[in-house]
């Protein structure tokens, strides 16, 4: 059993379509698109589980970088939750030091300019 992300997928895009892409490859058990809480919109990412170690190979091969509905689709072996790569930065933030990516959250409640304001001299 393979689950497999994936990625950079438009947002239009729907379970029906994820399964017709898979389809060509083997027997598809589960796809979740995954969607926003909030607001019910795609993420614009999905996972598609496929019982058959060999034909999900098959499939991230073969979809790997294909074209659909305008976007090229990054397709590969979902890692568990907890296994992705630190990011840099450590924060998740984009490479901005923690204690500065808090801050910012915090003061971009209080406006900009007085954000901006709060920042300087501010070192990581």
């Amino acid at each position: 059993m393979k689950n497999l992300f994936v990625g950079n997928m438009s947002f239009q895009t729907t379970e029906s379509d994820l399964q017709e892409l898979f389809k060509p490859f083997g027997q598809v058990t589960r796809i979740h698109v995954v969607t926003d809480r909030e607001t019910g919109r795609a993420r614009g990412f999905a996972f598609v589980e496929m019982p058959n170690d060999a034909e999900a190979a098959q499939a991230v091969t073969a979809l790997d970088g294909k074209e659909l509905n305008g976007r090229n689709l990054k397709v590969n072996e979902a890692r568990p939750k907890g296994a992705q790569p630190p990011r840099p930065g450590g924060s998740g933030s984009g490479g901005v030091p923690p204690q500065r990516a808090i801050l910012e959250r915090r003061l971009s409640r209080i406006g900009a300019a007085a954000a901006g304001a709060a920042l300087v001299g501010f070192r990581a």
